[in-house]
């Protein structure tokens, strides 16, 4: 048997064989498109890929999956630069002072300093990475069921208490994912729970829906209803190798951001959506001159761009160490660990150690690969500011109905599409953390499965496992140390939204409040073995929850500073309205079948919501139709029948 550093070796040369090496090219490519789409993301980068990675060898979609991963990191500095749009949530801050720098025209100066500063974060993500698999793994072999259970927990609770701005909002949204998880066969008797007599349900939400539904819909959608313009007549400029050199003379903001990035990512559920902004935070406090932060200042694009990427290496460390991920993005991953037959943990660390090395290596390759291809394809990608993301948004919508086909192939992902869809809606716009639902909802069958293990093998003696208590200890202690902290800076608890919306964030606290109510219902009709998991989560959720609400109606003022700017920055029509779009793309498809229902909703949104000429519409949805429809007929890419065609008997690549 090899040690670890064969192991580690053997994977570099696997890599660089002609497969694996196209494989994770075509990870980086993939992942580079969704990073300069504004709206979608790591984490719906990688529920778009789920389907096909199903069934593959694990080598390859291992490294295919962390390939798009670590591109998405570095290409979302596109958007974010060039057009003043986040191209991910780990891209914020990048926005306060690459925007500014592309409209003085130093555009390709800020994209230099930020693929380089990316490029370094990778890297430094994927040696700390490395570091913790030889450093760890001698004490993670010794974890048994008891203390892998304890760290599941332990990690909710960092997940609950670290994903949003309230304590209570963070852990009731991971109870409310962890109660989703629930849904289907229990585990331990074959009991279906919440089928409604559904095959469908039966086998439990399919994890690429719960994954568009929370971060794809919800984000395409609010920029929609934005119309935000991408800028007009915007020139790259020069000074790519200057934006380079900046990056090098700031070597020491790299080497610091990276730190940050890694240590933050590693902390499961704070991620992507504050790592930027804590590094951005410290260059401006670390900084003698800090006049020019937020009008162009070139450390304002390196600091969250190395932080961004050195992420990705610090979330993978309790994502493959402990199964438990450090990100939403990981959370996908480890589903697609799953798809792939490869368990994270004890038994990865034991029993495919080279798998983890492929994982490391892909990491840091990636990234290389990426950034060399940003360079080459960023004055092309200039042109994308011409755009306005009304006429790219729809186009993401129709891609993200087609992969929630690929789930089941029935009309049923479409409507839980659509039922979670509007969930995620809502949370983003009542300040609900999306990412603990997602985390809760991965985790909920090993937590389930921990719990039958950890009651039979060990039942009350796990409270003398010295390293189970100390688990327990820090959970405790999280929770604690973070309601004391919210209630000693009661700004940190402030609700996001305006008050005149108080009444429907109440409105929709109640309706979560029914769901887990009736999860405790339907629980209690099974017997102990099914019920126990479903009532314990329920019943936590419905205090969590009543406590959310509780504050809510207490309420009685809003800091105006401290208001999400996301949720209430004007709007040109309602999120409503917007996911209505939506709605209607499923309900033609499910009378017309998808390929002829593609085509007729990007006419229409396209001619009525982007005032696009008739002429233009109707080519670009023809030629849509046309796309999906060779796709069935020649790749085997299978859609639901439509209602129509299938009364008349069509061909299958129509919608029959």
């Amino acid at each position: 048997m090899n040690g670890p550093f064969e192991t580690m070796l053997a994977a570099w040369a696997q890599l660089f064989e002609p497969v694996h090496f196209l494989y994770l090219t075509g990870g980086v490519f993939f992942g580079l498109v969704i990073g300069i789409l504004p709206g979608l993301g790591g984490i719906a980068g990688l529920t778009l890929l789920l389907p096909y990675v199903y069934g593959m060898e694990p080598s390859l979609a291992l490294a295919m999956m962390v390939g798009m991963l670590s591109a998405t990191a570095t290409s979302d500095t596109f958007p974010s630069v060039l057009m003043g749009i986040p191209g991910t949530s780990g891209s914020q801050a990048t926005v306060v002072d690459g925007f500014p720098l592309a409209k003085k025209g130093e555009g390709a100066r800020a994209l230099g300093a930020g693929f380089a500063a990316s490029l370094c974060g990778g890297l430094f993500g994927a040696f700390l990475l490395s570091i913790a698999i030889f450093g760890v793994r001698p004490v993670i072999l010794y974890f048994g069921f008891a203390e892998q259970f304890m760290l599941v927990v332990f990690g909710l609770s960092m997940v609950g208490v670290l994903t949003g701005r309230s304590v209570f909002k963070g852990l009731a949204a991971c109870c409310v994912g962890l109660m989703l998880g629930s849904v289907g066969a229990a585990p331990a008797t074959g009991d279906l729970r919440m089928s409604f007599g559904s095959t469908y349900l039966s086998d439990g939400i399919p994890l690429v829906i719960v994954g568009l539904a929370m971060f794809a819909i919800p984000e395409v959608i609010d920029l929609l209803s934005r119309r935000k313009a991408i800028v007009e007549n915007q020139k790259l400029g020069l000074g790519m190798l200057t934006g380079v050199r900046d990056a090098i003379r700031h070597r020491w903001i790299i080497l610091r951001c990276s730190a940050i990035g890694s240590l933050v990512g590693a902390l499961p559920g704070l991620g992507g959506s504050v790592v930027d902004w804590i590094a951005y935070g410290h260059v401006v406090q670390t900084s003698r001159d800090r006049d020019n932060f937020g009008k162009g200042d070139i450390r304002g694009v390196i600091a969250p761009e190395s932080a961004n990427n050195a992420k990705e290496g610090g979330a993978l460390v309790p994502t493959l160490l402990f199964g438990i991920p450090g990100s939403g993005a990981m959370a996908v991953l480890l589903g697609g660990f799953i798809l792939v037959g490869v368990e994270p943990g004890v038994g990865m660390l034991r029993n495919d150690l080279d798998l983890t090395f492929i994982i490391i290596w892909s990491l840091a390759i990636g990234n290389v690969i990426v950034v060399l291809m940003c360079l080459g394809l960023a004055r092309p990608v200039a042109l994308l500011t011409t755009v306005p993301y009304t006429v790219v948004g729809p186009f993401i919508l129709v891609i993200v109905m087609f992969a929630s086909f690929q789930a089941t192939r029935s009309w049923n992902d479409v409507a839980t599409l659509a039922a979670l869809g509007a969930v995620g809606l809502l949370m983003m716009r009542f300040g609900w953390p999306r990412p603990a639902l997602l985390i809760g909802f991965v985790l909920s069958s090993r937590l389930e499965a921990s719990v039958y293990q950890t009651a039979q093998i060990y039942g009350l003696s796990i409270f003398e496992r010295p390293i189970a208590l100390v688990l327990l200890a820090l959970t405790i202690g999280v929770i604690v140390l973070a309601v004391i902290q919210r209630r000693t800076n009661p700004k940190e608890e402030v609700e996001k939204l305006a008050l005149t919306t108080r009444p429907l964030q109440i409105a929709f606290a109640l309706v979560l409040l029914a769901f887990a109510g009736f999860v405790a219902w339907d629980a209690s009709g099974f017997g102990f073995m099914a019920r126990v998991y479903p009532l314990s989560v329920a019943t936590l959720g419905l205090i969590l929850i009543a406590i959310v609400i509780g504050r809510q109606a207490m309420t009685h003022r809003v800091v105006p500073e401290l208001a999400d700017s996301s949720a209430t920055a004007p709007r040109e029509t309602p999120l409503g309205l917007q996911f209505a779009w939506f709605l209607g793309l499923g309900l033609l498809g499910y009378l017309v079948g998808f390929p002829i229902a593609a085509g007729l909703f990007l006419i229409a949104y396209l001619a009525l919501g982007a005032r696009l000429s008739l002429v233009k519409s109707v080519a670009i949805g023809v030629a849509t139709s046309v796309i999906f429809m060779l796709l069935a007929r020649y790749l085997s890419v299978a859609f639901p029948a439509g209602l129509i065609p299938d009364m008349l008997n069509a061909p299958r690549w129509i919608g029959g």
